[in-house]
This record gives C-alpha cells, sequence and structure tokens, in this order.
C-alpha cells in the first residue's frame, strides 16, 4: 500500500489484542484511524480504552451507551421467540452486533469516514455479520478488513505474531502466551475461543470463566426469584427473601444477571457449526439470558395457544435463531419475523417462580389469569369438561389412518 494518506476509518475498537494491533497496523498502511466502542454491558474501563486508542495513534475515540437499545430491540425480542442456535447457544455475540453495526455507520456518516474496519477474523461469523450490517445501513460504505488482506495475515500468521507486534509498538495487551484465548463481551454474555480451545477435548480450565461462580463453590442454598411477563416481557423481578423488586428492561437484566453469576447459571462449551461452513469450539457465558429462557418457555406452556405455539417454534424461533447467527438482522425476512413476534406473545402474561442453585435453573411454579389452563378439564379427580365417553370417538377418527397404513404394511 502507498504510504500515503489513504483516508478516514473508523474501527470498531475493543482495546484488546486483535483491534489495538489493527489500529496501529492501519496506520502504518496510510489510514487516519477513528476508535469506535459501544458500550453493550461489557464490565469495560472504557476511559482506559480510550487512552489506549489515542496512545497507539487514533485521530479520535467515540463511545456510544447502547445498552438500553441492545435489550429492548436485541434481546428482548430473542427471549419473545426463544431463540436459540444449535438448541444450545443463545446467541449473546450475534445479538449485539447489529447494535454495535448501528452505532458505527451513524458515528462514521457524522464523521465522513470513508472506511469502515474490524477486527473479525476471516475464517468466523462475525465478518459477515458486521459487514452485511454495514451494507444494509449504509450500501455505499466501504469496508477494510484487514484479516482478509494477504498483507495481514501474512504478517501475523497467528496470535503469537500479534503478541510479538503488539512488545514491539509498546501496546498493552491482556491476552498472554499463557492465556491466548479469544473474548467477546457483553451485557448478555461473554464468549472465549482461540488457543487451547481450539483442541474440542481440552477442558476449559477454571480460572478461564470470568462472569459465572464455578457451580462446585456457589452458595449451599438456592436462591428464589419471581418474575412477572407482560406480552412475553419480563417487567417485574421480586426476589422474596429480601422484597426487593427491580423494574425498568436493562435493571431487570443486570439484576438476573448478578443473581445467575452468583449462582453459576449459563455456562456452556460447545462445537457449533459457522455459517461460512466449518465447525468451531466456544464456550460460553449467558447468566440471566439463561434464566429469561427457562422462565418464558415455561409461562408459553400455560398461557400460549398449543397451534400457535408450534407454529412460533417452527417458524418464529427457528428463522429469528438463523438470521441472527448468520448477520442477516437488516433484512426484509428479518423485519417479517420480527412483525409477527409481538402477535404470538398477547396472552403470554403472568408471574414464574424459580430458584437458582449450583448451575441450574428450577422451576417451582407459574401463575396466570389469561385462563387456557383449565384443571377441571385435564383432572384425574373429578369429572369435568367433557364427557370422557367423546374422546372414544376421537381415537377412532384418528386411528383411520393408522389403520390404513397398518393393513398395508
Amino acid at each position: 500500500m502507498a504510504s500515503s494518506k489513504q483516508g478516514k476509518v473508523l474501527l470498531a475498537y475493543s482495546g484488546g489484542l486483535d483491534t489495538s494491533c489493527i489500529l496501529a497496523w492501519l496506520i502504518e498502511q496510510g489510514y487516519e484511524v477513528v476508535a469506535f466502542m459501544a458500550d453493550v454491558g461489557q464490565e469495560e474501563d472504557f476511559e482506559a480504552a480510550r487512552s489506549k486508542a489515542l496512545k497507539c495513534g487514533a485521530s479520535g475515540f467515540f463511545l456510544e451507551d447502547m445498552k438500553k437499545e441492545f435489550v429492548e430491540e436485541l434481546i428482548y425480542p430473542a427471549v419473545q421467540c426463544n431463540a436459540i442456535y444449535e438448541n444450545v447457544y443463545l446467541l449473546g455475540t450475534s445479538l449485539a452486533r447489529p447494535v454495535i453495526a448501528r452505532g458505527m455507520i451513524e458515528v462514521a456518516l457524522r464523521e465522513k469516514c470513508d472506511f469502515v474496519s474490524h477486527g473479525c477474523t476471516g475464517k468466523g461469523n462475525d465478518q459477515v455479520r458486521f459487514e452485511l450490517a454495514f451494507y444494509g445501513l449504509a450500501p455505499t460504505i466501504k469496508v477494510v478488513a484487514p484479516w482478509r488482506l494477504p498483507e495481514f495475515y501474512n504478517r501475523f500468521a497467528g496470535r503469537s505474531d500479534l503478541l510479538a507486534y503488539a512488545a514491539e509498538k509498546g501496546i498493552p495487551v491482556v491476552q498472554t502466551a499463557a492465556k491466548p484465548w479469544s473474548t467477546d463481551e457483553n451485557l448478555f454474555h461473554i464468549s472465549y475461543e482461540a488457543g487451547i480451545l481450539e483442541d474440542p477435548n481440552t477442558t476449559p480450565p477454571d480460572d478461564m470463566w470470568k462472569l459465572t461462580t464455578s457451580p462446585q463453590r456457589a452458595p449451599e442454598e438456592p436462591e428464589q426469584v419471581h418474575i412477572e411477563f407482560a406480552k412475553g416481557l419480563p417487567v417485574k423481578v421480586t426476589y422474596p427473601a429480601s422484597g426487593k423488586t427491580v423494574t425498568g428492561s436493562v435493571e431487570i437484566f443486570l439484576s438476573l444477571n448478578a443473581l445467575a453469576r452468583k449462582h453459576g447459571v449459563g455456562r456452556i462449551d460447545i462445537v457449533e457449526n459457522r455459517f461460512i461452513g466449518v465447525k468451531s469450539r466456544g464456550c460460553y457465558e449467558s447468566p440471566a439470558g439463561t434464566i429469561l429462557r427457562a422462565a418464558h418457555m415455561d409461562l408459553e406452556g400455560m398461557t400460549l395457544d398449543r397451534n400457535v405455539r408450534a407454529l412460533r417454534d417452527q417458524f418464529i424461533t427457528t428463522s429469528f435463531s438463523q438470521i441472527l447467527y448468520n448477520g442477516f438482522f437488516f433484512s426484509p425476512e428479518r423485519e417479517f419475523i420480527t412483525a409477527a413476534i409481538p402477535a404470538s406473545q398477547k396472552t403470554v402474561n403472568g408471574l414464574v417462580r424459580l430458584s437458582c442453585y449450583k448451575g441450574n435453573v428450577t422451576i417451582e411454579g407459574r401463575d396466570s389469569d389469561e385462563g387456557l389452563y383449565d384443571a377441571k378439564f385435564s383432572s384425574m379427580d373429578e369429572m369435568g369438561g367433557f364427557e370422557p365417553t367423546a374422546t372414544t370417538g376421537f381415537i377412532d377418527i384418528s386411528s383411520i389412518r393408522i389403520k390404513a397404513w397398518a393393513r398395508a404394511k
């Protein structure tokens, strides 16, 4: 690349190893670099990150508080439709990317940047998520993706090269040769990848886990919590032992995060299928998300019509999860899917009682005035609802197809 100014680039900056090295490298290539951080609830010293970015040579630093938007526009729709990828992953990284991308594009356009850039690897999902989001928000924006440029990836073949470059440039980093895994954190979760974790048969070291207490060291007594839902959204959390109540979207999520972290709730360790077609091993902690999903699914059992639930599970849950994971949030199909979510949640109103204990969430009861559950209809101790003899005809009609199939065999 020429040594003259290439233009102004807004870099998605985390303050970690990759993006700090990328910031310095972009400056070497002749770009003016502006750093961007989104506050999506990660435990971060933002002032230290600002100072670090400027010391690395950034001409400016922008921090946007996007926690409320993150919870209400991304996390809560995911809770309402029980979003999950491959039946395990609660999509914590995927959920944050649209929010971060939207904040970036707003700053890039305001600051008249020629490019946006990120530190995503050429083998991962996030490069797709970020760039599709960029183009969905600003179709003419140009992207600099260092990990897909030969002059970058040939120079930095692995994390050890980045660590050496950081040392050469005097860039302080948290990662070390002994703990080289990569992390991504937000209000919803934290992820761990790379380094020793690339061997799927390697047990994560106990000191890797940041958010949650080890279940073995969690409190010896369970702790109860009551969660009230309105139209599928948590609106109030009560702790019976103390009488404390919490309302407000961000406040509720932070409160449930604290509870789950204390009791070791929300850890998973999986091998997943990335969108680009490779398998990867990832470890995740999703504390509050794990509690909310358990509570919401339980309340739906009592309040949601059977066929509505089946259609929602088959189409909305699966589609929304896939859209999030693959990075198509800013797309016509996502608009269509999210428009359907509220209609499925009109009756999901009520209270769920739970307890957290050593990594587990246990449902202890639920209550709702929606009226879809009628004890008389299902009771084995009294007649009510309908005459049992009516079931004979129901079975006879249902068996016509089965009998024909059996005879044909």
